[in-house]
């Protein structure tokens, strides 16, 4: 397995508070259609759109979410290796409601139209066969120099748009591969990236001369990195190698391991020995963590 994959190793914490119900509860989201509205859990009415961004690559489908009036900061929200879909949605839906316009691109746009996956639920990753699916998705997204060209076009598009305030800094985040993605969208963009989030991402350290890391000098965003608990056992020194790039490059980092394991953030992620990967407290700690970035640095 490499550094770029998500890493699900078998649990050795089986402990949930989350039932088989409840978690199937939460992972069911309806998809809206184009131009529908929505209300938020804060009860703020919000619009959800499909649209098409043209990048240097082609046409990327993507998710445009933001409250009904006004205009917010901009968020780009970069998905795990499952790509954009209902769960993916939800996310930005619960961040639109916090008061920002959120964009999520389809990172397999190259190959495939989203949904590819509608859930992540029934994915078997002792299934090789299985996992041999994700791979032409997850290199036409990490292909050299694809996240940046891509970062510059979404970027573009966000300030495009009447519903973002360009007068403030825009956010990135990414869950499992997206986290590199969100860290190489900070370097690409570094004039409008305020804050860049990555939840237990995949790839941030390698050992390669584009590692995510290297690129700290170019960064002008304050940074929370949540590594997951098994990805830090197989990779005990990125952390520190984190710490010491962002610190280096004089960046505001809160970097911390998460008792959690890899994809903890992403309610539908799949039930892994009769426990579920998602951890609602830990992914609760999380967001909060998440917001208080937001507040911080895109205000």
């Amino acid at each position: 397995m490499t550094n770029e994959e998500p890493g699900f190793d078998r649990p050795t914490n089986a402990t949930s508070d989350l039932s088989r119900r409840d978690f199937v509860a939460l992972s069911v989201a309806a998809s809206l259609s184009a131009g529908g509205g929505a209300v938020s859990a804060a009860g703020a009415a919000m619009v959800e759109t499909d649209v098409t961004i043209r990048t240097s690559d082609g046409l990327c489908d993507a998710a445009f979410i933001h409250p009904s009036s006004g205009s917010h900061p901009g968020v780009l929200i970069w998905p795990d290796a499952f790509g954009l879909r209902p769960s993916m949605r939800d996310i930005a839906r619960r961040l639109a409601g916090e008061g920002y316009a959120v964009l999520v691109p389809n990172p397999f746009y190259r190959v495939a139209k989203a949904p590819v996956f509608e859930t992540a639920a029934t994915f078997d990753f002792g299934n090789p066969s299985e996992r041999a699916k994700l791979q032409p998705l997850t290199g036409s997204a990490n292909a050299p120099g694809a996240a940046a060209r891509d970062a510059v076009a979404h970027v573009a598009f966000l300030d495009a748009q009447p519903q973002v305030d360009k007068a403030k800094k825009i956010g990135t985040q990414g869950y499992c591969m997206g986290g590199a993605l969100a860290v190489r969208t900070a370097a690409a963009v570094p004039a409008r990236i305020g804050a860049c989030a990555s939840f237990h991402g995949g790839g941030l350290v390698t050992d390669k001369p584009d590692s995510p890391h290297l690129s700290a000098p170019m960064i002008k965003a304050g940074l929370v990195i949540a590594i997951a608990s098994n990805d830090d056992q197989r990779q005990p020194d990125a952390k520190e190698q984190l710490k010491q790039a962002f610190a280096a490059a004089k960046l505001p980092a809160d970097i911390e391991v998460f008792p959690a394991r890899h994809g903890w953030c992403v309610p539908d992620m799949p039930f892994d020995q009769g426990a579920p990967i998602y951890n609602r407290p830990d992914a609760e700690r999380a967001w909060g963590k998440l917001l208080a970035l937001y507040r911080k640095e895109l205000a």
